[in-house]
Formats: C-alpha cells, structure tokens, sequence
C-alpha cells in the first residue's frame, strides 16, 4: 500500500484526516511562506493557496519519492487583499472589526505530489459572512479566545467559539478548515491509499 504523507504540521488538518481514519505520517516541510508571498505578489489569493500547497509538498516529496505527499494551504481575501495571520493578540480586535458586517472568502489549495511532481491538485473557495456584532460582543470574545486568535487568519477558529462570529458560511465545513476532505478522500482511493 502507498505511503501517504501530511507536509504539515497543522493540528486540525492532522486531526480531520485521523476522524475520519486515514492512514498518514506527518513531515513538517520548513518552506518560508513569507518569503513565496513576497516573491510571488502577482499572485490572487486564491492562486496563493495553492502555490503555497505545493512549495510546502515539494521538499518532502523529493525525500520521499515513493510516497504521495499532501501539502496543504488557506489564504484569507478580505476586499482582495491577502491577510495573513496575526503577529500579535492585540492587533486582533482591529482585524475583527475590519472584518464586521461583510464578507470574507477563505481559499484552500491542495496539491498531491510523487517525486516531486503533482499528481493531483484542488482548490476551493468558501465564503464567509460575519455579523454585525456588537462592541460588547468583541471585547467578551477577544478575553475568552485569547491565544487563538493568532493561530488562523481570521482570528477565528470556526469549529469553537469563532462560530458565534458569523451569521451565514457559503461552503464546505473541511474546506473553511482548510482541508477540503471529500475530494482528497477521492483521490486517495484512485491512488491505492484508501480501498474503493
């Protein structure tokens, strides 16, 4: 059976591919994404996620090269521009109040490599609409979500207490996690990962 390799070391995209019983190994891939952002600003960010997929799939693939080796990203576009995630905690109440009463688009990019080269790739785009929450609301949710909010982009984690934040998602709920399952699960069992 192949071989299947996470090049990440995302806990909630570890944790969606165990729920749901896929057998995989973790290799965290050390690509500077910071620095493919900068280089790469002709990007859309959508086109981002999934460039950024598959920078991060490709030095573990080429270790690897027997192995089917998933590298997986999201960007977030609020009003076309790419956000990225927080620094600091307190840049976070500025961020959720650009985000209050519109909407967002999360992009995720996946991209499945065999010695180095991509045998699969998929993107996907969910849209997310946020409430016009009130002041009481955001001072109460930055106390509660304290280290959270710099460990995704949106300052959020829509599977918790990030929920109350929206009125309405346009989307697949492992897409807005940033690992659109479906499709992956698809593609492992025409590769010889998963029984069909």
């Amino acid at each position: 059976m192949t071989r299947f390799i996470l090049a990440s070391g995302s806990q909630i995209r570890a944790d969606i591919l165990t729920q749901a019983h896929i057998p995989f190994s973790v290799i965290k891939s050390d690509v500077d994404e910071s620095e493919i952002k900068s280089e790469r600003t002709d990007l859309s960010p959508r086109d981002m996620a999934l460039v950024l997929a598959e920078a991060k799939a490709r030095p573990v693939s080429q270790a690897h090269p027997d192995d089917l080796v998933l590298g997986a990203d999201q960007t977030m576009e609020l009003d076309g521009d790419l956000l990225d995630k927080l620094p600091d905690v307190a840049l976070a109440p500025e961020r959720l109040r650009r985000m209050r009463g519109r909407p967002h688009c999360l992009h995720s990019g996946l991209a499945l490599l065999r010695n180095g080269k991509a045998v699969w790739t998929h993107q996907q785009t969910s849209t997310i609409h946020v409430r016009d929450f009130s002041d009481e609301f955001l001072s109460a949710y930055l106390i509660e979500a304290g280290d959270a909010l710099t460990k995704s982009v949106g300052a959020y984690a829509y599977e918790g207490l990030g929920a109350q934040l929206f009125e309405r998602v346009e989307g697949d709920y492992y897409a807005i996690l940033g690992l659109p399952l479906l499709p992956l699960a698809k593609i492992l069992r025409d590769e010889g990962v998963l029984t069909r």
